[in-house]
């Protein structure tokens, strides 16, 4: 039977932190106190002073970051908001939350990001804020849609929800705006145990309008200025994000293989070139590029165990037949994403049968006494079917392995027959 492989093992990431997890938690139950506490309040203070930025104001989750930024820029009804496709849904559904519509400017193939060269066209007089999307790890070019923003008195709000960490020109990304919403999911780079987003800002103004958006339009118990949202970090999911705020440049084991993955990556494109004109941006903490590369069929699951990536991201991005939020027919690029939601299907099919195939050898393998696991190992890379195992000359396979081990699957193989 193969065994179903997860794109997150979030109860890794918990073992590695467990200790210290189940201690903060403890006393904030202890506690009694579970709302707007001082966990919350160090933590707003310890992520700002993470990326650099003023004010860092935690609420709910990544999409209440989106709305409540919107709502404080007083963007509603009659505006239009640019932002890109590309993304998930969360981005087009707040500003449609918030009474705006939202205006899609198509990607740039190279990134996947907002292509800011087409910005420009999609301002009207009715234009009140650009939205770009970090995707993937990768910074959309902010200086170039700062400077845009700038020219036509457009207010900008970073959707940093995939890109905490991501730095450009040595600033991390959400400090480049009005406003940078930040998302905690679970398998996010920097996520709780449960919903939790954050807003950075550098403006006080902002920060204050946002600090009271999120408590029913007020800060002071029963004094409430606005109508306003229930949109708060809870103490626990606070304390929790505190621990791994302080351990985010201390990667686990399954981090640190994404890196390794990542610079193979890297290195391959660079000798074999099979992305043509393919910008990779080295994301820093950001979500790897190499979720971008995966979907391209580099034949690298013989070299490389990427764990099932292609065909993860193909269920996420490329869900049936409908592309990611309204990326209609008019879309210069759709048959683009179209062919690599294909080859990413391929890639994963070859993939997975290559897997289970090892995974059958393997079972095989463990049948046979006096085999350990580096022999198993070495057999695995070599050969794909133990047919192919069946086929090896006796005095080839002593050779490999040694006289005692080739004895004993041989005895083994023909046992079985």
């Amino acid at each position: 039977m193969s065994k179903k492989i997860k794109i997150f093992d979030l109860t890794k990431q918990y073992k590695s932190l467990s200790n210290q997890i189940n201690r903060n938690v403890k006393k904030v139950l202890s506690s009694g106190n579970y709302i707007l506490g001082d966990n919350v309040k160090n933590f707003e203070t310890k992520f700002s002073k993470f990326v650099g930025s003023k004010y860092a104001i935690s609420c709910n989750s990544g999409t209440d970051a989106l709305l409540l930024s919107l709502k404080s820029l007083n963007i509603g009804r009659g505006d239009e908001v640019i932002t890109t496709p590309f993304t998930y849904f969360a981005t087009a559904e707040t500003i449609v939350l918030a009474g705006a519509k939202p205006v899609f400017v198509d990607i740039n193939p190279h990134t996947f990001n907002i292509d800011h060269t087409k910005i420009i066209n999609a301002i009207t007089k009715k234009t009140k804020a650009v939205m770009p999307v970090h995707i993937f790890g990768q910074m959309a070019n902010i200086i170039e849609i700062k400077k845009i923003c700038k020219k036509y008195n457009l207010k900008l709000i970073e959707d940093c929800a995939q890109s905490f960490g991501a730095k450009e020109n040595k600033l991390y990304s959400g400090t480049f705006g009005d406003f940078g919403c930040f998302s905690f999911f679970p398998t996010k780079n920097l996520g709780c145990a449960g919903d939790g987003g954050m807003i950075v800002t550098n403006n006080s103004q902002n920060m204050h309008m946002v600090k009271q958006l999120r408590n029913h339009g007020g800060i002071t118990r029963n004094l409430h200025n606005h109508v306003g949202y229930n949109s708060r970090l809870d103490e626990i999911q606070a304390s929790i994000l505190m621990i791994k705020l302080k351990n985010i440049n201390k990667p686990n084991d399954y981090e640190s293989i994404k890196q390794i993955v990542y610079r193979r990556y890297k290195k391959t494109l660079k000798e074999k070139t099979p992305l043509p004109n393919l910008i990779i941006i080295d994301g820093g903490k950001g979500q790897l590029s190499s979720a971008i590369i995966a979907l391209k069929k580099l034949n690298l699951y013989n070299k490389i165990n990427i764990i099932g990536i292609a065909k993860k991201l193909e269920e996420i991005y490329f869900p049936n037949d409908s592309i990611p939020i309204l990326l209609n027919k008019k879309s210069e690029h759709l048959k683009f994403i179209q062919k690599v939601r294909n080859e990413a299907h391929r890639f994963a099919i070859s993939y997975h049968k290559n897997l289970r195939s090892k995974n059958f050898i393997k079972s095989e393998l463990d049948n046979i006494f006096g085999i350990g696991e580096k022999t198993k190992f070495k057999l695995l890379k070599k050969y794909t079917s133990i047919e192919k195992i069946k086929k090896i000359k006796f005095e080839d396979l002593a050779q490999e392995i040694g006289n005692k081990k080739a004895k004993n699957i041989i005895k083994y193989l023909k046992e079985k027959n």
